[in-house]
Parts: structure tokens; C-alpha cells; sequence
């Protein structure tokens, strides 16, 4: 029916379960890379009884359940007693702009025969547009699950011909499109899926429980020295120390924690995880780090520790700031209580932030096979801020910081730990012999957000 993507035993995540047909997994799963707290279990269905189905093998499983959209969630909902909180992705006006526009552009915008969407969205978004509406068919309530009764309104509106079918149901979509009927099939936006997902995870159980637990930060303030030493005169240097020391206060002020100066270019603060949550977009960015750099033209390496207790957190919170450091600066990871690695933030706040999640076990593997904390950081930084997961040698070395002699004893280990694969070939400009592509196959999962596949 499906493949299902179940949860490792250790603590690796929040279980979510992820519902829909096929097509809208892989957009689903796009957009949960933005809460590395979530752990996806996927159930693509073909068939909206499957979806029942699918409901009941992965509930014991999961923590909360997000369907693809209203239809499969109404359809569990008369099926299906949940004992976990169950929502789905609303059909939005993103959606909806989406299908219109390629409405317009294959048939042109005459007449619509509608399912699973409201009249009151129309209006709304073509008043937006400022066009007139064109002439408009619904099919009952908005909210239709019976396929075959889909399938003889839609046909019944086009016997004139020049109408266009919009339908919230894929199978309705694949059915009509087979005989030849101009149709539409409605998705929503990733944008809806992040926004579902941000109330999913309020509603866990694990969420709740963690709100409240102590997170520990230390922040290091990139080349101090440097910084002092380039003011005219003393005055000028206590200047920038209290300047630093506001715009600590500013920022735990608005963690809504407390903030202590341990002496030099050093800093630790102490909040709660809700807030932390809240503060960073979902563990995304750090906006104190966009401060620094624009006010006071400096970099800021953080650290952020989780814990079962505050003398947990406050160790996490020093490995993942000298995880930081030892990957260039500038950059910020978090240390779970598993000891899985989030990292690295973005250091202001983009548009679309990736994070990528070291699992436990993949960093214990890597230490076993020679790859050290140290060049794991800045490769994952890397990767983060690339996308890329093949180098050639050259490049390897730029990354890792050393010379290709050593970078070439490096990756025979690696090879031999069966972290780096040979991918390929490249030529250069320059005659000789070509260069060997790298490829960090054992961290290509953090692309796609996915746990470190365990041995067997």
C-alpha cells in the first residue's frame, strides 16, 4: 500500500504522520524539513479508503497525524476514532491563484464546475485580482468524498462544453482527465503546509512537555580582539563592551530569560525552549546574529544546549558552541538531549531557512571511521549553505582547511568507514589526469530530512 518511514527507537524526533496521495508526499516532506523537532512517517495512498487504512497502522506509531487536505481528513474522521490530534491542510487562495493561472493559460477562465472549495474563496480572490468572476458550478456543501458522484457532476456541467473542471481529489482529477475532460487538480501551496505544520506541533503531547524545559546559550563574539584593538582608544573599546552588553540585555530580554557576561567575549544566557522555539522560527535563525553583524560589524559563533537537566544543557550548549568555532564561526548549532546535532542555523533571516539534523549515531560513526567533530561541522556547513554533497579534492581541502596530501589520507579512511563514495570524474582545463569526485553519501539524508539509516 505504502512504505512507511517508522521511528527509531531512541529519541530521533517528534512522530508525525504525513497522509495523502502520492504526489503530495514529497511536497509534504519538503516542507517539514523546516521543523527538524518532527519526525515524518509517510502513508501515500491511492484511494481515499486507504487513507482510512493508512490512519490506523500509523496512529500507534505517531504523536499527531496532518492530512494532505479536507477530503481525506473528513473521510478518517467518520471512520476512524483518533486518539491523537488529527489535522489537514486547508485549501487556500495560494492554491487556488495556482490552478486559476494555469486555468487561464491551457482554456481561458469561462466557466468553473467546483468541489471541495467554497464559494466565498472565489469572491474573495477574484475580487483581489479585480477580475469578474467567471460563471461557477459547486458541487454541494464545498465538501464532497463520494468520487463517482464527483465525477458525474463535473461531467454533467461540461456537456455544453467550455467548462473546466477544479477538483479537490485527485482520483476525481486522474478519472476526468482520462476521458478527455478539461480539469484541474487544486494542491496547496508549501506555504499552507508549513503553517499547518507550526499548529501540528503545538498540539503534541512532547511539545507541550518541553515547553517549559531550560535551554542554556553560550555566545562567542567572533575576533573580539581583533575588533578592540582597531578602536582609536580605550574609551572607544569600553564603548563597544557596553554596546555588546546592551544588545545582550535587548536579546534576552525578548528570549524573555536571563543573560550573564562570563568574562571577556563571552556570553551565556538561559531561556525556556518554548520561547527559544518561538524566537528562532522552528530552530531556522538566530536574528541576534543579523543584529551584531549590522550594528556593530561582528560575527557571533552560538552554542545552544538542550537537557534533562540545566548541568545537561549547559555541556551540550559548550559542544555545540565549540562545534561552532571549530567550523569557521559565524555560525550556530543546538545540541539535543540525544546528543543529535541541529545545524547550522541560518545567522539572519532568510526567506527559506534549512536546517539539517546530525543524528547520534551518524556522528558516532563518523568519529569511528576518522571523520572528527571538527571537519563534520564545517562539511555540514558546507553542505548547508551549498546544497552539495560531491567535491573534488581541491575543494575538499578549501572546506576542511588543510593540505591535499592530508585531505587525501582523509578520505581513504573515510572510504574505508564507507562515509565517502567515488561518484565520478571531472576534467579540467589542463591536461593530466582527471579528478576523482567525493560524495558524502552518509549525509545526502539531511537534504531530504531524513533519519540516518541504521545497521542492520
Amino acid at each position: 500500500m505504502s512504505d512507511l518511514l517508522r521511528p527509531v527507537p531512541q529519541e530521533k524526533g517528534i512522530p508525525i504522520a504525513l497522509i495523502g496521495p502520492e504526489p503530495m508526499i514529497p511536497v509534504m516532506l519538503q516542507a517539514i524539513k523546516s521543523f527538524p523537532s518532527f519526525l515524518p512517517l509517510t502513508g501515500a495512498y491511492a484511494t481515499l479508503a486507504e487513507a482510512v487504512a493508512l490512519t490506523e497502522e500509523l496512529m500507534p506509531l505517531a504523536e499527531v497525524i496532518l492530512y494532505s487536505g479536507p477530503l481525506p481528513y473528513e473521510v478518517c474522521r467518520e471512520r476512524v476514532h483518533w486518539r491523537i490530534p488529527a489535522l489537514y491542510v486547508p485549501l487556500t487562495g495560494a492554491g487556488l491563484y495556482r490552478s486559476l493561472f494555469r486555468i487561464e493559460r491551457t482554456y481561458g477562465l469561462k466557466a468553473l464546475s467546483v468541489d471541495s472549495l467554497t464559494e466565498q474563496l472565489f469572491v474573495r480572490t477574484f475580487r483581489e485580482l479585480g477580475q469578474p468572476l467567471p460563471s461557477l458550478s459547486f458541487y454541494g456543501e464545498g465538501r464532497a468524498t463520494d468520487v463517482e458522484a464527483l465525477i458525474r457532476f463535473h461531467k454533467g456541467q461540461q456537456c455544453g462544453g467550455g467548462t473546466v473542471a477544479l477538483t479537490g481529489l485527485r482520483s476525481v482529477a486522474e478519472a476526468l482527465t482520462l476521458e478527455g475532460y478539461p480539469c484541474e487538480w487544486v494542491l496547496p501551496t508549501e506555504q499552507d503546509i508549513i503553517v499547518t505544520l507550526e499548529r501540528a506541533l503545538l498540539s503534541t503531547e512532547t511539545r507541550k512537555s518541553k515547553e517549559a524545559q531550560i535551554v542554556v546559550g553560550l555566545i562567542n563574539i567572533d575576533g573580539f580582539r581583533k575588533a578592540a584593538e582597531q578602536r582609536k582608544s580605550e574609551h572607544d573599546v569600553q564603548r563597544l563592551k557596553l554596546d555588546i552588553h546592551r544588545m545582550m540585555l535587548e536579546y534576552a530580554e525578548t528570549l524573555e530569560g536571563h543573560v550573564t557576561s562570563l568574562g571577556g567575549d563571552e556570553y551565556l544566557f538561559v531561556t525556556t525552549r518554548g520561547t527559544f522555539e518561538r524566537h528562532t522560527g522552528g530552530y531556522k535563525f538566530i536574528p541576534l546574529a543579523k543584529s551584531a553583524q549590522s550594528s556593530l560589524a561582528l560575527s557571533l559563533s552560538i552554542g545552544v544546549g538542550f537537557g534533562r537537566s540545566a548541568n545537561e544543557a549547559g555541556s551540550h550548549a559548550r559542544t555545540a558552541l565549540r562545534q561552532a568555532k571549530e567550523a569557521g564561526g559565524n555560525l550556530c548549532f543546538i545540541v539535543r538531549e540525544d546528543e543529535s546535532v541541529i545545524g547550522p542555523l541560518e545567522m539572519s533571516e532568510p526567506l527559506e531557512a534549512e536546517v539539517s539534523l546530525l543524528d547520534a549515531s551518524l556522528i558516532e560513526k563518523a568519529e569511528a571511521a576518522g571523520l572528527t567533530q571538527l571537519y563534520l561541522s564545517r562539511i555540514v556547513a558546507q553542505m548547508t549553505r551549498t546544497g552539495k554533497t560531491a567535491y573534488n579534492v581541491h575543494e575538499l581541502a578549501a572546506v576542511l582547511g588543510v593540505t591535499v596530501r592530508s585531505t587525501h589520507r582523509l578520505l581513504t579512511q573515510w572510504m574505508d568507514g564507507g562515509l565517502v563514495l567515488v561518484s565520478g570524474e571531472e576534467r579540467g582545463k589542463a591536461k593530466g589526469r582527471p579528478k576523482q569526485i567525493y560524495r558524502f553519501a552518509c549525509l545526502e539524508s539531511l537534504l531530504r530530512h531524513e533519519p540516518y539509516p541504521k545497521e542492520r
